[in-house]
């Protein structure tokens, strides 16, 4: 097996060094890139986090440390309040190897996928990590009640598609995705499959009755605002711009 779902409740992307926080007890991808670290010795762990809210904790327990590349890709000034600053970039050692996203309300797929093309890959490509681990939140979806994002199950398993290729590409395909966020009831369970039918290669004959011919990625062009929002990234994190 060379990736893994891990299916972990309470959330954790917004624990920290300083406790739990909105809902979060424990920061488990965060005590993961460290347990990778000390009981596996690996030099460069990468951490890409899709939650709809802003990894803060994430971000704190590695502020300073150049051996883990955060990335959190959010809506902007959602949870916690301003946090996930475009220009939060980590200080120190670590200055750079902190990346935050914060994309405006209403973006969907092709907002997403942007970001996974021009800035998520890039980085990592550039980080070189030995192992990927993704916070595999589910409350960007269009159903949500804390989010006001555009994705469906198809875009879901478009970015794990995208990031397993750059695992397979970067480090052996390394990669793990713990489950965060995610508040529709009804709706989780669809993108959840449709992220592990991702991982696994194979489909299942279950249909997501939510995703009609208007909502396919293809129909949902990029919209000049969130291209910016992107770009802002792009010049935050030092990558040049496509």
């Amino acid at each position: 097996m060379q990736n893994a779902y891990a299916l972990v409740r309470p959330p954790g992307h917004h624990a920290g060094p300083r406790g739990g926080c909105g809902y979060c007890v424990f920061s488990n991808i965060a005590l993961a890139a460290l347990h990778l670290r000390q009981a596996h010795g690996l030099e460069r762990v990468a951490i890409v986090d899709w939650d709809v809210h802003h990894g803060n904790g994430t971000q704190d327990a590695f502020w300073s440390d150049p051996a883990v590349l955060t990335v959190s890709i959010h809506q902007e000034d959602l949870f916690p309040p301003a946090s996930g600053l475009v220009g939060d970039v980590g200080e120190g050692a670590g200055a750079g190897a902190n990346i935050n996203v914060p994309l405006p309300a209403g973006a969907g797929r092709a907002a997403y996928l942007d970001v996974l093309d021009r800035v998520v890959v890039p980085a990592l490509e550039r980080f070189a990590p030995q192992f990927i681990l993704i916070a595999c939140g589910f409350d960007a979806a269009m159903l949500d009640p804390l989010g006001r994002m555009n994705l469906t199950s198809e875009c879901f398993a478009m970015m794990t598609a995208r990031l397993a290729s750059a695992a397979a590409a970067l480090c052996e395909s390394r990669l793990v995705l713990s489950h965060e966020g995610g508040y529709s009831s009804t709706y989780v369970p669809y993108c959840g499959l449709a992220v592990i039918e991702s991982l696994a290669g194979t489909r299942t004959d279950v249909a997501d009755p939510w995703l009609t011919d208007a909502r396919q990625v293809r129909q949902l062009p990029l919209r000049a605002h969130e291209r910016e929002a992107v770009d802002q990234a792009i010049a935050h994190a030092g990558l040049q711009a496509a």
